[in-house]
């Protein structure tokens, strides 16, 4: 069969296995790879490649675990070369070990619970140059983008702002729809999970989570950037007071 490479969900799941071993390599036999090699052939990210019982086999999978675990700075003896996203994910678990750690147990609960596999693909879930670099990966980055386009959930979360006397507008820029497109943009707005998936529950989703954002503030914060594809408003509006001192610093 041809071979696919290993996409960042793949590694996240194999490098928990790794650190949560020891940061030692597993074998083939190992029921924990076996238990991972089933995993992986179910995920929906490579169509039917699965059919084929040499991908992500038992072998295969024990063989990442090696590249993983030879990746390690603290490895002692001869070096696999796993490749670049391989040493990326090792260095993402020793600087972030618990947010990687949530995030692989929010990626098995949602392919044990069937939820992924329902969700289609979203438009937004691969960055601009065809990667997925993001830290939680491409599957928990679709998950949040279909939950965040719940239409149900958006207008829920409207009414509540209504109910408090707030403006519907931006909570990052203040754009408001209403008032630049009149009734055309009356009461538009889009719907951001303040908190990454991994650290709430997946299935439920309380409206004290959501902000209220324009589009161009909302695709800022999930924009794909220096590996982090999940933004709160503050962390956004910062950016922006950030860019905008710089710029009259340069003019003055």
């Amino acid at each position: 069969m041809t071979q696919i490479s290993w996409v960042r969900d793949e590694l996240l799941l194999a490098c928990a296995l790794v650190m949560e071993n020891g940061w030692r390599e597993l074998r083939q036999n190992d029921l924990r790879v076996l238990e991972l090699s089933d995993l992986l052939r179910s995920l929906p990210l490579h169509g039917d490649a699965a059919v084929d019982q040499r991908f992500r086999s038992p072998n295969s999978v024990s063989r990442k675990t090696t590249d993983i675990a030879t990746a390690h700075p603290g490895h002692v003896g001869p070096t696999t070369k796993g490749g670049r996203p391989t040493r990326e994910i090792v260095s993402d678990f020793l600087a972030h070990p618990s947010e990687m750690l949530a995030a692989a147990r929010a990626l098995r609960d949602g392919i044990a619970s069937g939820e992924l596999h329902r969700i289609p693909v979203q438009p937004d879930e691969i960055d601009e140059d065809g990667g997925q670099g993001a830290r939680e990966g491409r599957l928990l980055l679709r998950w949040a983008l279909h939950r965040e386009r719940n239409r149900g959930l958006r207008s829920r979360k409207i009414r509540q702002v209504q109910r408090l006397n707030l403006p519907i507008r931006c909570e990052v820029c203040t754009f408001d729809f209403g008032l630049t497109y009149g009734p055309l943009g009356a009461d538009y707005i889009e719907v951001h999970h303040v908190t990454p998936l991994h650290t709430t529950d997946p299935r439920e989703t309380r409206l004290e989570e959501l902000a209220l954002l324009c589009a161009n503030c909302h695709r800022m914060c999930h924009r794909n950037y220096e590996g982090q594809s999940w933004r709160t408003p503050d962390a956004v509006r910062e950016e922006m007071h950030s860019a905008a001192s710089h710029a009259a610093s340069r003019v003055s």
